[in-house]
């Protein structure tokens, strides 16, 4: 008898053990991924076609957050536009501060410090002017932005967009999340 009751008494310490340490694990488990979501990783709806074929319209996508990222050329990224003030636009970095950036209209190339792009990953050739002079030089502190949808995309060939601040650039594309069919990296 005195062993039941041993075990009886046991068993609820046990249980309020095991309750507390579980508690303690879900909290330290979301403490983490706020912290990561906050800081390191940052989600994102694709709205538009402008990065069509790499992405489409209505992808969610995974982002490695501004905070720890430096902008490099061929980068798809998630920026704020002056133009755009209540949406994130998503667009591939070209070129970075102190190049120059040069299209042919007429072939659809694209150059950077007098080279063609090598672009692989674009729709079609870049017909669509803007309003933007060319060629032209990247300011300090400022990235030039194309969608890879060249003809059906609003970017720095645009006064709306135009030559896009780092501090505006609120991360790197990583992953597409969904739909599931679409789950992978991005390049």
């Amino acid at each position: 008898m005195d062993e039941e009751k041993q075990a009886g008494g046991q068993l609820p310490e046990r249980a309020s053990w095991a309750l507390h340490s579980w508690c303690r694990d879900l909290v330290l488990c979301i403490t983490v991924v706020t912290l990561l979501f906050a800081f390191l990783v940052r989600l994102v709806n694709v709205d538009g076609s402008s990065m069509y074929p790499t992405l489409h319209d209505r992808d969610k996508v995974a982002l490695l957050s501004g905070l720890l990222y430096q902008p490099k050329a061929g980068d798809i990224v998630v920026i704020r536009a002056a133009g755009y003030p209540d949406e994130p636009l998503v667009k591939r970095i070209i070129a970075t501060e102190g190049q120059q950036v040069d299209i042919d209209f007429q072939s659809g190339v694209v150059y950077v410090d007098g080279t063609a792009l090598d672009e692989p990953y674009i729709n079609e050739p870049t017909y669509v002017r803007g309003n933007i002079e060319f060629p032209l030089v990247v300011e300090e502190g400022c990235v030039f932005v194309l969608g890879d949808n060249r003809n059906d995309s609003t970017d720095s060939r645009f006064t709306l967009v135009g030559q896009v601040p780092e501090e505006q650039i609120l991360g790197k594309v990583l992953w597409v999340l969904w739909p599931a069919g679409r789950f992978g990296g991005v390049a």
